[in-house]
């Protein structure tokens, strides 16, 4: 068992970065902070994950950006359920848009959920793209340095008590998900609320 850990350690020491930065465009915050955890560990550099964390999210949000741009609502109305989102509340967000601007693109992003239902609107009212990558880029910094910064102090606790516990690496996996998850839910109170404000 110790051997294979070794083996999968080094994959992701030699080859991590290259898996790493697409799997960040698709799903950023859960490989951020798994991404942390293991640069404390040794396998990674954590200022690297931290710029692949800001660039992939970044990507991830002008793909979102684009389809709303190219294909407005229809898009929305073919494939929002999958993502969650619907015509009514894209219809609140653009209201969100021309209330408080650009501004709210850096909220959504460094604060509250939603991303890509913001995204996407963002591209359907044809927000100005400069704009939309400046919110997109100072609101990602704040949220990956707090992801990178949580995963690697449970990536540091890891590493301490390992020697004393063997199956402490569970305990620590497992509260790192729980807070994730605790994250991600009042990130999505906090817009819910903030459109009920609007």
């Amino acid at each position: 068992m110790e051997q294979t850990g070794q083996q999968i350690f080094q994959f992701l020491s030699h080859y991590g970065y290259w898996i790493m930065l697409p799997l960040m465009i698709i799903e950023g915050p859960m490989v951020t902070l798994i991404a942390a955890i293991f640069a404390k560990l040794g396998a990674f550099n954590v200022w690297i994950v931290l710029l692949l964390s800001i660039v992939g999210d970044m990507i991830g949000d002008m793909i979102l950006y684009a389809l709303g741009y190219i294909f407005g609502l229809r898009f929305v109305k073919k494939f929002g359920k999958y993502l969650f989102i619907n015509e009514n509340l894209v219809l609140r967000m653009e209201k969100y848009f021309h209330q408080h601007g650009g501004v709210t693109i850096f909220i959504v992003k460094s604060t509250t959920g939603l991303s890509w239902a913001t995204f996407i609107t963002a591209g359907i009212v044809k927000m100005d793209f400069k704009k939309f990558i400046v919110n997109s880029f100072f609101g990602g910094i704040i949220w990956s340095s707090f992801l990178v910064a949580m995963g690697y102090f449970y990536g540091y606790l890891w590493k301490e008590i390992r020697n004393s516990i063997e199956w402490i690496g569970w305990i620590v996996a497992a509260t790192a998900l729980l807070s994730f998850v605790g994250i991600i839910l009042y990130k999505r109170s906090r817009t819910q609320k903030m459109l009920k404000n609007n």
